[in-house]
């Protein structure tokens, strides 16, 4: 197992955890995080785009000019495409962009996401992360202490003070362990893990 110091909001060591090598030490495959978080990525989109045809635009059906005799080109309706404000031509349909991934593929890539931050030294354990009031100055002062940006943030429970803390702050995410994911874990520089959430991450990831 990895053995891993544990910090308090002061950036000061005060013990150390041991990690299960089956969560935070899998072998890293790239192919396998960049099939997840694609899928996360299209299960995001809408899929509503739908633009007007021609039969949907508010223009006359009439014919604009008779067919011969104007010197003009030949011509149908105002609503064809060729013609602006006329309908769109083989535009986009409403469609389901959903992938669906395997529960235990979803498990996999988050084990290796924690198992990446842990190997580039960019996994921090905290003892706790209560701050005293609800402010964003105070929080913000933490983040400075460990000299990070674009931070997860990863709680055992609700933290009110920490998620209204933090609310304001745009480069740093704060989730609680149930939400756990390996987008977002990769989409963030530093990943930190209050202590008391390790047992319940380990727990929910073992396969």
């Amino acid at each position: 197992m990895a053995v891993v110091d544990v910090y308090n909001l002061k950036r000061e060591k005060t013990t150390q955890v041991e990690l299960r090598d089956d969560v935070f030490a899998v072998p890293v495959k790239k192919h396998v995080l960049h099939q997840v978080v694609t899928a996360r990525l299209l299960n995001r989109r809408g899929g509503n785009a739908a633009p007007k045809g021609r039969s949907d635009v508010n223009r006359s059906g009439k014919k604009l000019w008779r067919q011969k005799g104007s010197g003009r080109a030949r011509v149908g309706d105002a609503a064809s495409p060729t013609r602006r404000g006329g309908g769109v031509a083989f535009g986009p349909v409403p469609r389901e962009y959903r992938r669906k991934i395997p529960k235990k593929l979803g498990k996999i890539a988050t084990c290796m996401a924690l198992a990446d931050k842990l190997k580039d030294e960019k996994l921090v354990i905290l003892d706790h992360f209560n701050l005293e009031e609800l402010k964003t100055k105070s929080f913000v002062a933490v983040m400075k202490t460990f000299a990070v940006r674009k931070a997860l943030i990863v709680t055992e429970s609700k933290n009110e003070n920490l998620e209204k803390s933090s609310m304001n702050v745009p480069w740093v995410k704060v989730m609680r362990y149930e939400g756990l994911n390996p987008y977002d874990i990769l989409n963030h520089d530093h990943l930190f893990l209050v202590q008391a959430a390790i047992p319940k991450i380990e727990e929910a990831l073992i396969i």
